[in-house]
């Protein structure tokens, strides 16, 4: 039995259908079938069942299964001690970070990098969650977090500060009481406490699952919102709010796998990532922020 075999098992024990498992796989549907029907005769048993809406795993699958994802860890683990030894700067290296992380604190400053170290082969992977890292889907995370999983090792370079904003159109707008009458608020969230305690009578005018389309709806006026201080101050169409909030558990995390702390590339671009966001404090402390009166 050999990694190439389970890999197929793995995918489609997890995704339930061929079709699901060939995209994730980077082959044809057939091939996962093809593939599944080999393992079954070599070995000599019926690994899934075939199901209206998909595949689902006998016994002797299951059975498999957890033996599979330890040889899984162990194929992932060697690959990334082979790529821990590299000490050259020079090859691939697949960052991770949130959109709007990557657009409004990264990749201004992404010249520099790239003049300093012009053969790594640098790959932005723009994301919402986090990447595998273990997988090496990416090699370093720049994350938004509270705690990052215990797997990853990193740096918590800065905290991360909220504020309310809204844009000076809406904001100049608003009736003789001055009182926003609109929130767009994230899209399980409920009424927050510094909505109850200072905008009482706001009416949710929106709710978005990421903040890049939050930021869009306080561009075009749709009323207020909590959102990073780095991207409210970043627009010039917003103003912020004099609104007391409790400081945010959140920071601003570097993060990479503990195989790799000792490769070169991944330690230059670790380094730079920490450097850059450190220059940015006052953006992202909110220090620059134009309130509005």
């Amino acid at each position: 039995m050999n990694w190439d075999d389970l890999k197929y098992f793995l995918a489609l024990a997890r995704l339930s259908t061929v079709s699901a498992a060939g995209r994730e796989l980077g082959v044809k549907h057939t091939t996962v079938s093809r593939r599944i029907k080999v393992l079954e005769q070599q070995l000599n048993t019926r690994l899934f069942d075939q199901l209206r809406d998909g595949y689902a795993m006998t016994q002797a699958g299951e059975n498999l299964y957890p033996h599979a994802v330890i040889m899984e860890e162990q194929v992932h683990s060697l690959d990334r001690n082979i790529f821990g030894l590299d000490s050259h700067l020079e090859g691939v290296l697949k960052l991770t970070a949130a959109h709007d992380v990557f657009s409004h604190l990264v990749i201004p400053h992404l010249g520099l990098f790239k003049r300093a170290y012009p053969k790594i082969d640098l790959q932005l992977l723009g994301s919402v969650g986090l990447a595998d890292l273990s997988a090496r889907q990416a090699d370093i995370a720049l994350r938004l977090t509270a705690k990052p999983p215990d797997h990853l090792i990193g740096k918590r370079v800065l905290p991360l500060t909220l504020g309310i904003y809204a844009s000076k159109k809406y904001l100049d707008g608003l009736d003789n009481t001055k009182k926003p009458k609109d929130v767009v608020l994230w899209q399980d969230e409920q009424k927050p406490d510094w909505l109850k305690s200072n905008f009482s009578s706001c009416k949710v005018a929106m709710r978005a699952s990421d903040v890049t389309t939050i930021l869009a709806c306080l561009n075009n006026h749709m009323g207020i919102a909590k959102i990073p201080c780095y991207l409210g101050d970043s627009s010039l169409e917003l103003r912020r709010l004099d609104i007391p909030l409790s400081a945010s558990k959140w920071g601003i995390w570097v993060l990479s796998h503990v195989d790799l702390r000792a490769t070169a590339r991944v330690r230059a671009c670790r380094e730079f990532l920490v450097d850059i966001i450190e220059g940015q404090e006052e953006l992202i402390s909110g220090l620059k922020s134009q309130y509005y009166n």
